[in-house]
């Protein structure tokens, strides 16, 4: 089902057959790098996460992560959505895309878009966005966004210091 369409993309919710794409992407250098190991050595292992992590959202809380699309092919690119975590008041947003797909504008585009919904459909005023100190390119993905730095947290049985953004500041 596609939740959100822009000029070039289709973002629509997870299905267990997207299983492939996201090993691919849970095992792609900048994931690993930026957001961490998931410990997804196999397809079982991207459909055991599939179905605990999306598919559980979209039931909870009517929302998560959709998978970024290619109007023109149909390719699988990337990943945007929103997150609701229990140390927040508030979901937040995420993004990663494949190496192949960065500089292209299409972060931006999905982001956007996905902010968007959550604002017109989910009817949320205030958006999150967590990112490690490092990652340069999502704080500026999350600035032009319009969130902004506004803590320094740490995650729930983790003892890395990541930048809090929001869009109330």
């Amino acid at each position: 089902m596609i939740v959100i369409s822009t000029d070039r993309l289709t973002l629509r919710e997870y299905s267990l057959d997207d299983a492939p794409f996201i090993f691919e992407l849970m095992n792609s250098d900048g994931w690993l790098k930026n957001i961490g190991d998931r410990n997804i050595q196999s397809v079982k292992d991207a459909e055991a996460y599939i179905e605990k992590h999306y598919l559980s959202s979209y039931d909870t809380n009517g929302f998560g992560a959709y998978i970024v699309q290619l109007k023109e092919t149909g390719e699988f690119i990337g990943s945007s959505g929103l997150y609701k975590r229990d140390q927040f008041e508030h979901p937040d947003i995420g993004f990663a895309f494949l190496p192949q797909f960065f500089n292209k504008g299409y972060a931006f585009e999905a982001a956007w878009a996905t902010m968007d919904f959550a604002r017109k459909n989910l009817r949320f005023k205030t958006i999150l966005g967590i990112t490690l100190p490092t990652n340069q390119s999502s704080i500026r993905l999350l600035n032009k966004l319009g969130l902004k730095e506004v803590d320094r947290v740490k995650m729930k049985g983790d003892d890395e210091e990541l930048l809090l953004f929001s869009t109330e500041s």
